[in-house]
């Protein structure tokens, strides 16, 4: 049957359509516990297919899911039928209508892209959920999601105007509010859209009385089906606005394929005032102070999520802002235009709050900036609570929707603890106090029996307490797979019997996501872990012992789905260039789980498909910091690719680009030859055709004196200067390797081998880029640290193994880390390790002991290493460098673009530093991802127009709308070489531009200033 559905979907879609394992695993999941295997995927390009592939299934008897970004938590999206991604190719703004109010949406379109398009209205769309930056409105409206703004705009139910969807039978109709002449009409009409018409008030009115009575009182529902909505009185939109009726239905009555949402005023301003407390309960008992001053939200983050953002490179931030070390925070925020009235009313909240003796502190955070650590935490709470899996203990999300009363919140909250207490579980609180719902996940093994049978006891318990507390058991994260058992009990059976009547009416055939809200299996079927066998044997090259090995490192994925997200941060580039599941970095790693779980894991690693699901990951390593569990796509695609390479050999242009160093030493000892043969049309086309190293870029320019002979000629006193000016873009002409513009700057002593040693030694990496193609930088970064009283010792015997690494050659890489680190430890006790190139850098850091485990002069190499920048902010402050107030950089913006391994590592909070204490100068870091380069990946035929595509997203154009004026400045080679070639405007290193505004030892500016050619 499959393969005949198979060939009826690709003959009857114009969207791609996909049966294999590798695409039918990662869709197998969402972020929820459980995991079903789809028969097959289909990606629909239009509306005519979404209803071509319903009645395809439909014929076949075969269940049909729709699913958006997949981020659901209680199992909505998994399906053992065909499933239908909708946020591949149906993610249009269709209208947008300011005066209206209103926008026309496909349901692929994600929240945080229907908002950027609305801001220019001072609009927005009113629910705000916490995944706004990968939720689609397909999905929301599936799930009737709300946020943490539902106290002032409800939730997803309450902004549906209208709705296209597809029948169960494949009609293709529109749903909206009806008045009763139009409910007779539609009721006249053939087929199912009439039967609907006509038998979903006789449903109504045969209920009556239990819809009037089975309802829990409370009004943030997101469960069973809202026939309440239909019998008039007190909430209901209109009588029988069908529309809002299938809101909430998690896709069982029909498939939306085009929305018509309200908008809601967006307010120009947002004031906070976020509250310490000694613990969770004092911080819930304040929440009635702060609803009494009509508040935006009221968020409660307990100490297990402020302790897990601590330990995260990406959310650390928010440590900065805290006074003392709260057991619980309470964010409250004040919307609205009028600034001052917004701060008058936080102002209002701390005084309540001290004179009623809550809490201990309350920070007032009254602008974006101030503002951003706070949310980016609020937002990554589920994540941070992921990423603190205990071994196969994880915080599963059974019981993370319950809301009751905020006015028993308090209560509620004390027994919901005791309840864990008496089973023995732990987990962390958060979520949206202002509404009385938290969200709390208990860590539970999954695979553990006795523990899955504690768990039910948990949701069994949980349940009875929130009706107890007259609240409601799903109140945003819908039914599913977690809470659809429990809905007859919930609903009463003559509730719970209308809803079935409702699902048989809208889909006689049951095809539509069944086993949802109605007719549901236990909640302990489909789990996700119990689902796994064991990880069979693997030796890895890598070491992924904390982990548990390979598998466990892939399987750390839980589908949040951050890696879908677009338009900010870094992860994950090649997903926001295609939109396809597969080239997310959950896509990767649920397909590494599929290989893994293989009965000979070494075999499956060589998997073709697998290849080329691994294929456009560009090793950027920004899902090591961004994604909240840490998932580290860089290394599992090193360790595949050296299986990959046991299997099939290793390609030739892999080999070339893993010997990068030797190739770029050989093309600065022939550069006037090299540079030429790089610039000759019919070579470089050659070259393609042999290599498949792609023709349409230029390729570096190579510097006979390079950086390694100036250092030794300035040590010999051979040196005729420092080599300060004649600086190029990255395919320019080779700039002179003398100079006078930086004459004098090391201490009097340039050109005649002296060195400074105020500071002790710092061992300087000569990268393979800094070193042969850029040398301008090295020895701006050499002078700058030998006149902070630095000797500085050149690193240049050999590699980090940086780009062995990343084409899979790991053998090589680790005995070329291993020589590196060998000649560091060598060195005087404690002496950093510097360098300009962040990629080789923090290698040292980070891969080098993946490579070598357990090497303590490996661990003691990495601890040593700092960014350069570091050293010289440090000199700066000290007085050591003395920065001119009158360079030409006084006065100029300066835009600056990070590394991604950077970002990964560290940040680039240093090197902003350092740039911004260059006298006068205006500092400026731009809001965009990868630049798309990722060293190789750029250069490879088969991936320009993707390299060049993930440049336009935010950084090509971001360069692009500045002036002439504007400085440039790049961490990355690749990074400069993707600017250079996308935008024609040259990039400085941060060090460049710090050494053209050092004062020189008569006091004047050392710089001359830039050529035209260096501020292209």
């Amino acid at each position: 049957m499959g393969r005949d559905v198979q060939r009826e979907l690709r003959e009857e879609l114009r969207g791609e359509v996909a049966f294999d394992d590798y695409t039918r695993h990662p869709f197998s999941r969402d972020a929820s516990m459980y995991s079903l295997m789809p028969l097959g995927v289909a990606f629909p390009r239009d509306t005519a297919d979404v209803a071509a592939a319903v009645r395809v299934a439909a014929r076949h008897g075969i269940p049909v899911t729709a699913r958006g970004a997949g981020t659901s938590l209680a199992g909505q999206t998994t399906s053992e039928g065909l499933v239908l991604d909708l946020s591949r190719h149906l993610h249009t703004i269709v209208a947008l209508d300011p005066e209206a109010r209103r926008a026309v949406v496909q349901p692929g379109v994600v929240q945080d892209d229907l908002n950027r398009a609305a801001a220019p209205h001072g609009l927005m769309f009113g629910p705000d959920t916490s995944t706004s930056d990968r939720a689609t409105i397909g999905g929301m409206i599936g799930n009737n999601s709300a946020g943490s703004g539902s106290v002032r705009y409800g939730m997803t139910i309450d902004h549906v105007r209208s709705l296209e969807v597809v029948l169960a039978d494949g009609t293709v109709t529109r749903l909206g509010p009806l008045t009763a002449e139009e409910l007779v009409s539609r009721a006249r009409e053939p087929g199912l859209a009439g039967a609907i018409h006509r038998g979903l008030p006789a449903i109504v009115e045969t209920h009556r009385a239990a819809i009037q009575e089975g309802f829990p009182p409370f009004w943030r529902r997101a469960g069973g089906y809202r026939l309440d909505r239909l019998i008039g009185g007190a909430g209901a939109a209109d009588p029988f606005d069908l529309a809002r009726f299938v809101v909430g239905a998690e896709g069982t009555l029909v498939v939306v394929t085009e929305a018509e949402v309200d908008l809601v005023p967006r307010p120009r301003h947002t004031v906070f005032a976020v509250g310490h407390f000694t613990g969770a309960q004092e911080a819930i008992a304040a929440t009635t102070d702060a609803l009494a001053l009509d508040p935006a939200q009221v968020e409660l983050i307990d100490r297990t999520i402020l302790d897990f953002s601590r330990r995260s490179t990406e959310y650390a931030g928010l440590s900065t802002f805290l006074v003392g070390d709260p057991e619980a925070l309470l964010f409250v925020s004040f919307a609205g235009d009028d600034l001052e009235a917004l701060g008058a009313q936080a102002e209002q909240l701390a005084r309540t709050w001290q004179e009623h003796g809550h809490g201990y502190a309350t920070l007032r955070l009254p602008t974006p900036a101030d503002q951003r650590a706070l949310l980016k935490v609020r937002k990554a709470g589920l994540g941070l609570l992921m990423a603190a899996s205990r071994g196969t203990s994880r915080p599963v999300a059974f019981v993370e929707d319950t809301a009751v009363p905020p006015e028993v919140l308090a209560d509620y909250t004390a027994r919901f603890r005791q309840v864990l207490d008496e089973e023995g579980l732990t987990a962390g609180f958060y979520g949206h106090a202002s509404v009385g719902c938290l969200h709390v996940r208990p860590f539970v093994d999954v695979a553990d029996p006795q523990q899955v049978a504690r768990m039910r006891r948990v949701a069994v318990r949980v349940k009875d307490l929130v009706r107890e507390f007259g609240g409601v058991n799903s109140s945003e994260h819908g039914d599913g797979l977690a809470r659809s058992e429990f809905n007859r009990e919930i609903y009463g059976d003559d509730l719970y019997e209308a809803m079935r009547e409702v699902k048989a009416l809208f889909d006689p055939a049951g095809t539509l996501n069944p086993g949802k809200i109605v007719d549901a299996p236990p909640m302990t079927e489909h789990l996700r872990d119990a689902a796994l066998p064991p990880a069979p044997p693997l030796r890895t090259r890598l070491d992924f012992s904390v982990t548990g090995g390979m598998r466990g490192a892939a399987d750390r994925c839980m589908n949040i789905g951050v890696c879908r997200k677009s338009g900010t941060g870094v992860m994950c580039p090649s997903y926001m260039a295609t939109l396809q599941e597969e080239d997310s970095t959950r896509g990767r790693a649920n397909a590494l789980v599929k290989a893994l779980s293989e009965a000979d894991p070494k075999a499956a690693l060589g998997d073709e498909r697998l290849h080329e699901v691994l294929d456009l990951c560009l090793m950027c390593k920004a899902c090591r910091s961004e994604c909240p569990l840490g998932v580290d796509m860089a290394k599992l695609k090193s360790e595949t690719l050296s299986h990959h390479h046991d299997v099939h050999g290793i390609p030739l242009r892999s080999r070339v680009f893993a010997g990068i160093r030797r190739l770029n030493a050989l093309g600065s000892r022939t550069a006037a030859v090299a540079n030429l043969a790089g610039r000759f049309g019919p070579g470089r086309r050659a070259v393609e055709r042999a290599l498949g190293i792609t023709s349409r870029r230029p390729l570096p320019t190579f510097h006979a004196t390079n950086l390694v002979r100036w250092f030794a000629q300035r040590r010999s006193g051979s040196g005729t200067g420092t080599g300060g000016a004649g600086r190029t873009g990255s395919t320019g002409s080779t700039g002179s390797t003398g100079g006078t513009a930086g004459a004098g700057v090391a201490g009097g002593a340039a050109g005649t081998g002296a060195v400074s040693t105020g500071s002790g030694t710092v061992h300087f990496l000569a990268d393979s880029f800094t070193t042969f193609t850029e040398p301008r930088i090295g020895r701006a970064a050499v002078e700058l640290l030998e006149r902070a009283g630095w000797e500085v010792d050149l690193v240049s015997s050999g590699c980090c193994g940086r780009s062995a690494l990343s084409k899979g050659l790991v053998d090589r890489a680790r005995a070329s880390a291993a020589d590196l680190v060998s000649t560091l430890a060598a060195g005087p006790v404690g002496a950093p390790v510097v360098g300009c190139e962040p990629s080789c850098l923090f290698t040292l850091r980070d891969e080098t002991l993946a490579m070598l485990p357990g090497d303590e002069r490996a661990a003691a190499v990495a601890a040593r290493v700092r960014q350069v920048e570091e050293l010289l902010a440090e000199a700066v402050d000290s007085g050591a460098l003395e920065l001119a107030p009158d360079s030409w950089l006084a006065g100029r913006r300066i835009l600056y673009h990070g590394h991604c391994h950077q970002k990964a590592e560290v940040g680039t909070a240093a090197t902003v530093g350092l740039l911004r204490r260059i006298p006068g100068a205006e500092v400026v870091e731009v809001d965009a991802g990868c630049c798309g380069m990722a060293g190789s990946f750029g250069y490879e035929a088969e991936h320009y127009d993707i390299s060049m595509q993930i440049g336009e997203d935010r950084l090509l154009p971001a360069v692009r709308a500045e002036t002439s004026q504007t400085v440039v400045c790049a961490t990355g080679t690749s990074c400069r070489e993707q600017i250079f070639h996308g935008t024609g405007r040259s990039a400085w290193h941060p060090v460049e531009l710090v050494r053209e505004a050092l004062v020189a030892g008569d006091g004047r500016p050392a710089d001359r200033g830039p050529s035209d050619e260096q501020m292209r």
